[in-house]
């Protein structure tokens, strides 16, 4: 891991495979290591080289204030562009993840000479806040259960990898997995003071950021080959949310993970190398 400097913050990195391989850059969502090291080590064999990042405000990345980001989505969409061209090789095979797959999109659509393909895991077409009447909606019941929680210790490393673990067990993920990470990204969190290692954790930077103006309705615009990943089960960002985003790009793929629910299981790590690698 290490960092660079793109669109004038500082990015937090780490690097798979070759070099010389063509550039598949891994939007975090909100961290790099919502990204799984298998998905990222199994891509480099297939000849990539792969790249996973942080969002500001996250691992490595500038970290200023959380709670009140100076900074819009279109400007994280902007660092994506900036990275891929810092990093060399060619328009960059692009792939989002969560809140990171809605910087993905904005990404294609503002700067579609930095990339030449597109994947979007466990995403939907608008910004957080109410959806579009035809979009579901979070599983209210599952909401619920997950702000009834009391928050955890944020200083505490222990107490922040049960919270998400038990977190996982609501949306239907594996709790194991997601204590591990939680873990990694408090270890990777610049400091332990409560603001930043909420934003690690929850990503609730989001819910404060400009994501204004509107994208989906410019999604038919995207040209590039895309493929739409979801799991079936997901409750935060239920299905259709997926089923929409590809019905709307021209020509992308939907790939439905039965098993899954809202963090890639290890059981699907292949079936999605498989296809992004198809993609390009």
């Amino acid at each position: 891991m290490t960092t660079v400097h793109a669109n004038d913050v500082t990015l937090g990195i780490e690097s798979f495979g070759d070099d010389d391989g063509p550039l598949v850059l891994l939007v975090g969502g909100t961290t790099m290591l919502s990204w799984p090291d298998a998905l990222c080590r199994r891509l480099a064999a297939g000849g990539r080289r792969v790249v996973r990042y942080d969002l500001r405000d996250s691992g490595e990345s500038t970290t200023t204030d959380p709670s009140a980001p100076a900074y819009t989505l279109r400007d994280l969409a902007a660092d994506a562009a900036a990275l891929a061209d810092v990093l060399g090789g060619g328009p960059a095979h692009l792939a989002g993840i969560g809140v990171g797959g809605m910087v993905a999109q904005v990404a294609v659509l503002d700067h579609p000479g930095a990339f030449s393909a597109l994947t979007l895991v466990g995403t939907r077409p608008v910004a957080p806040g109410p959806a579009d009447d035809d979009l579901p909606e979070h599983d209210q019941v599952t909401m619920s259960c997950l702000f009834a929680r009391p928050k955890p210790d944020w200083a505490d490393r222990e107490a922040v990898a049960e919270f998400a673990a038990d977190g996982a067990e609501i949306l239907g993920d594996d709790p194991v997995a997601a204590r591990a990470t939680a873990a990694r990204v408090w270890d990777r969190t610049p400091g332990t003071t409560p603001p930043v290692q909420m934003a690690n954790q929850t990503g609730m930077v989001f819910a404060r950021l400009d994501c204004a103006p509107r994208w989906r309705e410019r999604l038919p615009g995207i040209e590039v080959p895309t493929l739409v990943v979801h799991g079936r089960h997901d409750r935060f960002f239920p299905v259709g949310n997926g089923e929409a985003i590809a019905r709307e790009i021209p020509g992308a793929r939907l790939l439905v993970i039965e098993e899954a629910a809202t963090a890639i299981p290890r059981t699907a790590v292949g079936e999605i190398t498989e296809a992004m690698l198809d993609l390009g």
